[in-house]
């Protein structure tokens, strides 16, 4: 099997009653994941007391405080990172019609890492809720650097251009990152546990901010998905169908900044989600771009939280971050759905 024929082979189409089964199916499996995620950890949660608490009951006891100011953050944190980061994958494959393509081949994360390290070495700011404005002002400021560079020119913003300048980006700005780290590691402690990708620590005051811009790339999305079907057949025959390709790209690429920027501010780099995601959306519906993002908002939460649960019990009583979990579990995954070769078609 070669890889062009690998990227050009048709997805499975499925009908719309099995592909709507199938997302009651990974709804039903998301709401097993959230309660795992409240239940399972250092300290187990009965479901009579999360029941008592959630619906008004006493809230003084160490379970409701551990419930309230851990628990239910950490697990809304994974939720809309992970719905985030499954989508802006769904998009950045699709607009770079780049199988292997996430939010990082255009600058989100390397942004986000450069705009952390200043903000710890040059101004000492060390807390999360200090440096997430600063994780997503990068990751904001870096796509839109790489969309301005890669339209100049009379042809505009083609899927090759976006995707060279997204990694020559990003090269420079990671070799950057690691020679600052490098220079002064007792100096960018603090960042560590953000790169790690550890949902360890989360709260409120983190999630909260970035809520309004991940829904806004939600919305986004389900606007320009029927495009995007348009433009995964060519630009020039989406244009003949009537699609506005470059408002379309323009647009996609400020989804992806709003919820892949969001994302990795409150979760730190998660890798593999944005990946993985969307070629396990696209294997279970097909190439129709709007059910590929239905799907991604129930699968990428299923992923992030089953890696987070995961990593709370398999070294106890420390835990793995969620980050390296995920690298862990995508791996074989996608090396699984690239021996199929019809995951692959764009």
């Amino acid at each position: 099997m070669t890889a062009e024929k690998s990227v050009n082979a048709p997805a499975r189409v499925r009908s719309v009653p099995t592909r709507a089964a199938g997302l009651a199916v990974a709804i039903v499996l998301l709401v097993l994941a959230v309660a795992a995620s409240i239940t399972i950890g250092s300290r187990q949660i009965p479901l009579d007391v999360i029941a008592q608490t959630l619906f008004g009951g006493a809230r003084q006891s160490n379970d409701a405080i551990v419930l309230l100011d851990s628990r239910l953050p950490r697990t809304c944190i994974a939720i809309v990172a992970g719905l985030a980061l499954g989508v802006a994958g769904a998009l950045t494959q699709a607009v770079t019609r780049n199988p292997l393509a996430d939010p990082g081949i255009l600058g989100v994360t390397s942004g986000s890492a450069f705009a952390v390290a200043i903000a710890v070495g040059v101004l000492g700011i060390t807390t999360v809720q200090g440096y997430l404005w600063f994780a997503f002002g990068g990751a904001l400021l870096a796509t839109m650097v790489v969309y301005v560079i890669g339209s100049i020119g009379r042809e505009g913003a083609s899927p090759v251009r976006l995707t060279l300048t997204g990694v020559a980006l990003g090269a420079v700005l990671s070799g950057i990152v690691s020679a600052m780290l490098l220079a002064d590691p007792e100096g960018f402690a603090a960042m560590q546990a953000w790169e790690s990708g550890s949902l360890e620590g989360r709260g409120w005051d983190g999630f909260v901010p970035v809520l309004p811009f991940v829904a806004v790339g939600c919305v986004l999305a389900f606007l320009i998905s029927r495009s995007l079907n348009a433009i995964s057949l060519g630009d020039d025959l989406a244009s003949s169908l009537g699609a506005r390709v470059r408002l379309t790209r323009t647009l996609a690429i400020v989804a992806v900044s709003l919820l892949a920027g969001g994302a990795t501010a409150i979760a730190g780099p998660i890798a593999f989600v944005g990946l993985m995601v969307p070629h396990v959306a696209r294997w279970m519906v097909g190439p129709d771009q709007r059910w590929i993002v239905a799907y991604s908002i129930v699968l990428g939460p299923i992923l992030l939280l089953v890696a987070d649960v995961v990593g709370r019990v398999v070294l106890r009583p420390g835990e793995l971050p969620a980050g390296i979990v995920t690298a862990c579990i995508g791996a074989p995954v996608l090396i699984a759905l690239v021996r199929r070769q019809k995951a692959f078609g764009l």
